[in-house]
Order: structure tokens, then sequence, then C-alpha cells
């Protein structure tokens, strides 16, 4: 059908049509190339991977850098942090602004377009731009320093706020009107039936704070000093950036680098299948409600 499609085209459209593949040929490269180069240089030997070629296929196919950054730069410590942060922030993202959604769902809630207003004048702020504040709160409650910082940091967003009550407003409200009819609670209703038929949106929020916790890297630069609480994200622009400028004893080499970005993204891409299906519903979904 494609082929008859392109026959029965005039020769304008063949033209942009060829372009347009040419064009997303090349965008489609100048990602491959980069990644398929740190693959390479992380499979490399610690010397092979010094030569400053770029290499679509390992040279001296070797384990090392892997090795050396698991066990002599103890990276398992900043990944474990990450781990930590990334899973137990998510959960709660997800509880909380489920809750709030689940609110702004009910037709009589006093005050609901005064709150979803001022959800989305909190939009409209740059992260940035209350950093400092953050900063001063955050020592006054001497979180400074410590892991419960970057939890609480983007506990909940006026964006899944409003996804998840796009999602709730898709449910029929009579459902729950007849449940509790039958005698159940608000939290019954919420869990058991709000919840269970809300998976896709569950599953876009999810993905969203998982990958936006796990690449974290201001909030740990301005919030951590102490190298123990590092997330990997801010070790590994210590061992990258930091060796690289200055005069250390020791020198990491390339294939180490690559390594430990090799470790940092296995988690995003491990779990990208699992959730594919219901990210791309949840997406269409989400966009189409009002």
């Amino acid at each position: 059908m494609g082929i008859e499609r392109f026959e029965r085209a005039g020769w304008g459209s063949r033209v942009f049509d060829a372009i347009n593949l040419l064009f997303l040929l090349l965008l489609m490269l100048t990602m491959i190339i980069p990644f398929l180069n740190v693959i390479s240089l992380s499979l490399s030997s610690g010397v092979a991977s010094m030569q400053p070629d770029i290499i679509l296929l390992p040279k001296d196919f070797s384990f090392e850098g892997y090795k050396i950054i698991w066990t002599s730069l103890d990276i398992w410590r900043p990944f474990v942090n990450s781990v930590t942060v990334t899973v137990t922030g998510t959960l709660l993202h997800v509880l909380l602004s489920s809750l709030a959604g689940y609110v702004l769902v009910h037709p009589h809630v006093p005050g609901k377009k005064l709150m979803i207003t001022f959800i989305l004048i909190t939009m409209m702020i740059p992260q940035e731009a209350v950093l400092i504040p953050l900063y001063v709160v955050n020592k006054d409650l001497h979180l400074i320093n410590t892991l419960s910082v970057l939890v609480l940091s983007g506990l909940v967003s006026g964006f899944s706020i409003l996804l998840m009550r796009n999602f709730f407003l898709s449910i029929p409200y009579e459902i729950a009107e007849s449940a509790k009819i039958d005698g159940a609670g608000e939290f019954w209703v919420f869990g058991a039936i709000y919840m269970r038929l809300a998976t896709a949106g569950l599953a876009t929020v999810t993905l969203f704070e998982f990958v936006r916790r796990w690449n974290m890297f201001t909030e740990p630069l301005v919030f951590i000093n102490d190298s123990m609480k590092y997330t990997l994200q801010l070790a590994l622009k210590s061992m990258i950036v930091d060796t690289s400028a200055t005069s250390s004893t020791y020198m990491v080499t390339t294939n180490v680098k690559m390594a430990g970005i090799i470790i940092a993204i296995l988690p995003l891409i491990a779990i990208y299948p699992f959730v594919q299906r219901f990210f791309m519903k949840g997406i269409l979904l989400g966009a189409s409600k009002e």
C-alpha cells in the first residue's frame, strides 16, 4: 500500500519524502554513532580506549572498565543511593499525585477551580527560581547532605496531578457513587476502582517521574556535599569532569568513564520495554481529555 501511494504521488511529494527520509536518517545517525562509540569504548581495554578515535566496535575486547568502576571506584554506593532516591521518591510522587487528582474529579469539591488555577500557576514557575529558597528551607530543617532532601524534592508536581485527574475523569463517576451507596469508603473507592482503572495513567506518571529522578543532577549538586551521599549522576560528574580538570595521582581511563555512563543508563533501558505499552496509551488518553 505504501508503494502504491508512493507511485501515485507527484514528483514534489516524492522529493519531499526523500529529503524527509534522508534528514531522519542523518538525525538517527547523530544519536546512534555516539551511543555505539560509548558502548565500544566501555568494552575496550584501558590502553585501546585512550586512542582519540571514534570506534563502533570494541578494540582489544575487555570488561576491565566495568570491573574497575564497580570495585575500585565503588560506583555501587552512588548506584544504591540513586536506586533508593528514585524508587522511594517515585512511589510517593505517584501516590500523592493520584490522591490530589482523585480529589479534583469530585464534582462538589468547594474551590476546585481555584485549586486548579493555583496548580497551573505553579507549573509556570521555573525550578531554578525557587532553588535558593528551597536550600534555605532544607538547611533550616537539617536536611542538607541527606538522601531525604532528594526524595522530598519534587515530591508533587502540577503536571502529574493534572495528568492523573484527566485519567480519573475518563472513569464514570456513577461507579464511585454506586460503590458508596453499597457502603464503600473513599479510600476503598480510590484504591479499588480509580487506581485499578487508571493503570495507563499510573504507568505514564511513574515512567516520567522515574526518568526525572534517575537523571536528577541539579538538586544533588546543590543539596549534597558528602561524597558518601552522592547519587550516580553526581559521582559520574566527579569522575569524568573533576579528574580531567585536576592533576590527580591516578588516572581514570576512558573505558572506565564510558562503563560508568552505560551503568547509569542501563536501568532506563531495562524498564522502558515493560512500560512502553502503557506509556503510549497513557500519552494518547492524557492528551485527549479536558
